[in-house]
């Protein structure tokens, strides 16, 4: 009981990683056969199409992911509407840019939102806490201000490539990077109680 409390209902591994990808995807593949605006709305449809699966499958959609379908579409219809490209690539930015902002505003407060954010249950030390939250916190500022970098001086087929084929693949291999300090500041909790009244703290108390 205690184990079906604490793991939540989640979808195979590769149905996570395809409701992620797949927009991108449709995104990558639109942009090349016709153009930024018709993958910007294909790209709309295709994050509604992934929240609603994931939610048919699991009964559950993440809050990063919901955040990021809002984002997605008030800038994809602001690009459509004012057939302006800035909208969609700034998109990245403002997501980064709040969820860093979400993380450190957590960390002056002497609260994780890591757990939450993605949508997984940590068990950790106050310490193990501080350092995760903080390197992802400065990891998103890092990815805000690299998107804002690639757009401003690259094509747009380049920026598309680049989100698509480097966005992704930097987090993945970003959050692999954290295995071994979260492996180091593993704490297991004494009782369900407890663990839920600790996840994201810390103040060490």
């Amino acid at each position: 009981m205690t184990d079906d409390l604490l793991e939540k209902n989640r979808p195979h591994p590769l149905f996570k990683f395809a409701t992620e990808l797949g927009p991108l995807l449709v995104f990558f593949v639109v942009n090349a056969k016709f153009h930024l605006f018709a993958a910007t709305g294909a790209f709309m449809v295709a994050v509604v199409v992934a929240i609603i699966a994931s939610y048919v499958v699991t009964k559950h959609v993440p809050i990063m992911a919901i955040v990021t379908a809002v984002v997605v579409l008030v800038f994809g219809t602001l690009t459509l509407v004012l057939h302006d490209e800035t909208f969609i690539k700034m998109k990245p930015t403002i997501v980064y840019s709040l969820f860093g902002a979400v993380l450190g505003g957590g960390l002056l407060f002497g609260r994780s939102f890591i757990a939450i954010m993605f949508d997984q249950v940590f068990n950790l030390t106050a310490e193990g806490w501080r350092k995760l939250t903080l390197r992802w916190a400065l990891f998103f500022f890092a990815m805000a201000v690299l998107n804002e970098a690639v757009w401003r001086t690259q094509s747009t087929d380049f920026w598309v490539n680049f989100k698509v084929f480097g966005m992704l693949p930097l987090t993945m291999l970003f959050a692999l990077l954290q295995m071994p300090l979260t492996k180091r500041y593993a704490a297991e909790p004494a009782t369900l109680e407890q663990s839920a009244a600790d996840e994201g703290n810390v103040s060490g108390r």
